[in-house]
């Protein structure tokens, strides 16, 4: 900045005068301009990684909370050449505004019902409009795409003729469902990943016993992701101490075995584990072997949850480990001796000095990999069998299966809440200030 010099005379009452820079700009303007300036200089710098996590993270989240609450396929139709959108069932879903929840469909609904019909089989959507109804009860696809070859055809009274064609048409469920996606935002989607439905009095019950999936999942991931976080700190904080406490050529040279996986694939560590753990794999056959067990009492390892929990914490464990090392690596070990020195036993002087030091490293690393635990689909899927199976595996399945992405976006959104709570606690009880990554 320039040199300020003092330029204001003093007044007859002792007035201070003005500070300014060599060039004669007031002082304090200067100072605020040159303020504005560093700002600016520092928003421009930032710029481009805002853009970043804006476009690559924030957008998605927002696009999937979106998706979760809000799904068109019953309400308009969209012409993948031209990308014009017309609005469908119009005159059934009119019917539902006018009456209430609870109204036995009459002569009116399905009169609206064949109309609409029609229309969809002019626009070739009854297809899409029987996949949304089909997602809350199953069944309906055909429904709709049977009666829209022949609305046309059909004459009054519609009740009757309907029914002649299919049955279900009466069915309270499917008018329920129909109702339910009318609107184009709905909460029917949440409802259903926490096993919930909307009833025929409007209320919401438990689906079917026999349908109740997503909570079991949901209960499932936590277990196992804690289960797992616990095991990777079991073996990982003696794995820690051993390179922090060892001289650095030695520490370095293990160090890179516990670097190795990452400089494997992830399918072709998972696949390995499969070889190893089968039936038929090494780790029975060398207990078959040894005489430890019997050729027909071979430990069954794959396709349950303990594939899964030992596939995954091999994957998870350099997450605690590092963390883990980064921590304990700067720790002065004469602190431990001068609390034995001073009379305390071995455990002690752990417990009170050496463990408290290191508590910031084993709450990076059971944040990383508990979070990376939930969101595991793809070693679940291939060692985990139908017990070994994560709510992450019905996500995808309802991504690219199923393609019922309005549910897969709201069972991520519920995980994603889970996540966020379980980081919201860690942060009461330990204060994310205490976290150290390295």
């Amino acid at each position: 900045m320039a040199d300020a010099t003092y330029t204001g005379p003093m007044g007859t009452e002792g007035a201070a005068g003005t500070l300014t820079t060599a060039d004669g700009k007031p002082l304090k303007a200067a100072l605020n301009a040159a303020q504005s300036k560093a700002r600016w200089r520092a928003f421009f710098l930032v710029a481009p990684l805002f853009i970043f996590v804006l476009f690559t993270f924030v957008a998605p989240i927002g696009q999937l909370l979106h998706r979760s609450v809000h799904n068109p396929g019953f309400t308009t139709h969209t012409d993948l050449s031209t990308k014009v959108e017309t609005p469908i069932m119009v005159d059934l879903r009119a019917w539902f505004e006018d009456n209430p929840r609870g109204t036995e469909p009459d002569e009116a609904a399905y009169a609206a019902l064949v109309s609409d019909l029609v229309v969809l089989r002019e626009l070739k959507a009854p297809g899409s409009v029987g996949t949304r109804i089909n997602y809350e009860r199953s069944g309906s696809r055909s429904m709709f795409t049977k009666a829209a070859r022949r609305a046309a055809k059909l004459e009054p009274p519609f009740k009757e003729a309907m029914l002649e064609l299919d049955e279900d048409w009466a069915d309270p469920e499917m008018w329920s469902a129909m109702r339910g996606a009318s609107s184009a935002y709905t909460g029917n989607f949440y409802y259903a990943a926490l096993d919930r439905t909307i009833g025929l009095d409007g209320g919401v019950t438990q689906v079917d016993p026999k349908r109740q999936v997503y909570v079991k999942l949901f209960q499932r991931t936590l277990f196992l992701s804690l289960l797992i976080t616990f095991v990777c700190f079991v073996l990982a904080y003696p794995i820690a101490h051993l390179l922090a406490t060892l001289p650095l050529r030695y520490s370095n040279l293990l160090m890179i075995f516990v670097l190795l996986p990452f400089w494997t694939s992830l399918l072709v560590r998972t696949t390995s584990w499969m070889v190893l753990l089968q039936s038929q794999g090494v780790v029975n056959d060398a207990l078959v072997g040894s005489g430890v067990l019997a050729d027909e009492s071979r430990i069954q390892m794959m396709y349950n949850q303990t594939g899964t929990i030992v596939a995954m914490v091999h994957i998870l464990l350099p997450f605690m480990v590092l963390p883990l090392y980064s921590v304990m690596r700067p720790i002065n070990p004469s602190y431990v001796r001068a609390a034995r020195s001073l009379g305390a036993t071995s455990w002690t002087a752990f417990r009170r000095i050496y463990f408290p030091q290191t508590v910031p490293g084993i709450g990076a690393g059971a944040l990383l990999v508990f979070i990376l635990a939930v969101g595991y689909y793809i070693t679940p899927a291939l060692v985990g069998g139908a017990d070994g199976q994560l709510i992450s595996n019905l996500i995808a399945f309802h991504m690219q299966k199923s393609l019922n992405w309005s549910l897969a976006a709201a069972l991520a959104s519920i995980l994603l809440f889970g996540v966020l709570v379980l980081y919201w606690l860690y942060d009461r009880l330990v204060g994310i200030d205490n976290l150290k990554l390295g």
